[in-house]
């Protein structure tokens, strides 16, 4: 997959055409793939400032290498390259607009050896792009058809667990680094043409007894390998997963440390029932109607709340106009969530000046950032009726 840099412009285009030649093609910044933090992808944060969050960035540091290892065992239940997943990284990190990323993901995908030029790999290539973009920008849109796109072109469940995986997974990297980006005070780089997330349709979210059913098979006890055995053979301990669990054990170390992330993060301090709040409102943003209901059923304080947001924009706007406390809260969440590119110390300062302390706001926005993932996890792997 080729990368060029238009004149004029100051972003990258990402194009699905293979190259054979990796050598002729340059990244803009060829020093983004050389970090030592994949993760935060070394930004200037004094070592004392993130102490208080390792409990959920070493987990996160750690699906980062095993997400994108330098090379990559494929067989034929395992067919997604080291290409597919850097370029779908880059994807992704476009679609959410945070410029270092961009350059991390492009000066790391530049040098891989792209697909043969076949229509059959262009063809393969192109829907990976699409699947990815569609997912990233707007999960509600994903259904299955979209799920059977990628099974035409030859991905397998393992495939399908694995793409999900990374497209949630650099949507929250893409989310932290904006927040601390914005802790540190950083202007913001607005890329001209990128639109903000819209809300997903309404109509859905007035299934209240809608359940999730997973559209992929689970692994299958018998069939599995000792690590997957491992991962079933105990329920699973964290709520967000326990119904996700048999279709990520496809993957068990990636569903391992995204359970102790989750674990981790949950354990934080956070500001009192704001965590609730972004759950709600992030589900309601994304379109997952299976998360929403979740943490519906485990919120009954929060039924006005909840009643508002189960209808259109307008009356959410309308309902942050009467809550003025609740409204900083929320933006500062609708911001992230639907622009991370656009996320400023402007919304930062006026959360954590929120009796907030810059710790709690870090923690509390980095939840909804893995919300999200969770979003795309559900929406991606299953349906709601």
């Amino acid at each position: 997959m080729e990368q060029r840099r238009i004149e004029g412009k100051s972003h990258w285009y990402h194009e699905t055409q293979s190259n054979a030649w990796a050598q002729d093609v340059l990244p803009l910044v060829p020093e983004a793939a050389h970090v030592e933090d994949r993760f935060l992808l070394d930004l200037p944060i004094p070592e004392e400032a993130l102490f208080p969050f390792q409990s959920w960035l070493h987990p996160a540091r750690q699906l980062a290498h095993i997400l994108f290892p330098p090379h990559v065992q494929q067989n034929q239940m395992n067919t997604f390259s080291a290409y597919e997943r850097m370029s779908t990284a880059l994807t992704v990190a476009q679609v959410c607009g945070v410029q270092r990323l961009c350059n991390h993901y492009a000066a790391r995908l530049a040098p891989l050896p792209g697909p043969d030029s076949s229509r059959e790999s262009n063809h393969r290539l192109a829907q990976i792009t699409q699947y990815a973009r569609q997912l990233a920008s707007s999960p509600a849109v994903i259904d299955a058809r979209a799920r059977q796109h990628l099974d035409d072109v030859g991905l397998t469940v393992w495939d399908s667990v694995l793409i999900s995986q990374i497209v949630g997974f650099v949507g929250f990297q893409a989310r932290v680094v904006a927040v601390f980006q914005a802790f540190l005070g950083q202007p913001v780089r607005w890329v001209p043409g990128l639109d903000m997330q819209p809300f997903a349709p309404a109509p859905p979210f007035a299934a209240v007894e809608a359940t999730w059913h997973p559209a992929h098979v689970a692994v299958a006890f018998h069939l599995a390998n000792a690590e997957q055995q491992a991962c079933l053979s105990h329920p699973q301990p964290v709520t967000e997963l326990q119904q996700l669990a048999p279709v990520l054990a496809h993957e068990p170390a990636l569903l391992s440390l995204l359970a102790t992330l989750i674990t981790s993060a949950l354990r934080t301090g956070m500001p009192q029932n704001a965590s609730p709040l972004a759950t709600l409102l992030t589900a309601r943003i994304n379109g997952s109607v299976a998360c929403f209901n979740e943490q519906a059923q485990r919120s009954p304080e929060c039924a006005a709340f909840i009643a508002t947001l189960r209808q259109d924009e307008r009356e959410i706007q309308q309902w942050e106009r009467r809550h003025p406390v609740e409204r900083i809260t929320l933006q500062a969440i609708q911001w992230l969530t639907r622009a991370p590119d656009r996320f400023s110390d402007v919304q930062f300062s006026a959360l954590s000046g929120l009796d907030f302390s810059s710790e709690q706001a870090i923690n509390l926005l980095s939840w909804s950032g893995l919300c999200g993932w969770l979003n795309r996890l559900k929406i991606a792997l299953g349906e709601t009726h």
